[in-house]
Formats: C-alpha cells, structure tokens, sequence
C-alpha cells in the first residue's frame, strides 16, 4: 500500500536580491505551500496527498514552481488564487491543468 498517491513539491528556494533568474521565495511560495497544506487538510487529503518545500527545483523564472508526481507535472507562475484550482482539477479529479503547465519542453515528460 502506498503511503501517498501523490506529492506536491512546492519550490521555496531563496536567491540574492537582484538575481537576475529570480526566485520562488520572493513570488510567494512559502504562502502558496501553506495554502495547499490546509485546503487538503480541510478536504482529509492529507494522508492521500503529501505537500514538501523543496529547495531550487531549477525553474526559477517560470516560478513560483510546483511539481505534482507521480505524473511530473510542472506548474509555473503559480498563485495564491491557482491553489484550489490546482486541488480540485488535479489532485481531485485527475486533470492537469494545462494553462499553469511549464510552457518548455525540458518540463515535459513526453518530450525530450
């Protein structure tokens, strides 16, 4: 039995001011992470569906960075405002959502 069906990876990493790739710290991934945390608690998701800060997830300017596995769906630009849309089109019912997906090739699984 798996202990969760899915993790939310949400990027937290910090940069020097003025780093010209900027970072999702700044963008609001602290406050996104939290989000994420309570709606699924608030839904009793939260022993099917694991939410981490990570560190540097090498997307800095498409942040704030969010990895959804197992399906390796990367999101970018993610917002406050994304986050129950994220859980219930793709945590709940399984449907990625395409318009906060990496618009890059590198972030998608079936490309190389």
């Amino acid at each position: 039995m798996k202990r969760f069906e899915k993790h939310i990876f949400v990027c937290e990493n910090k940069r020097p001011d003025g780093h010209p790739r900027g970072c999702c710290s700044d963008k609001g991934s602290k406050e996104i992470r939290t989000l994420l945390k309570k709606r699924l608690a608030a839904l009793g998701l939260k022993t099917k569906v694991r939410v981490n800060a990570t560190g540097c997830l090498d997307a800095c300017e498409f942040g704030v960075t969010v990895l959804v596995y197992p399906e390796q769906i990367w999101y970018g630009g993610v917002t406050l405002d994304d986050v129950e849309e994220i859980i219930q089109q793709h945590i709940i019912k399984g449907n990625p959502i395409k318009k906060l997906m990496i618009k890059d090739k590198r972030f998608h699984q079936n490309e190389e």
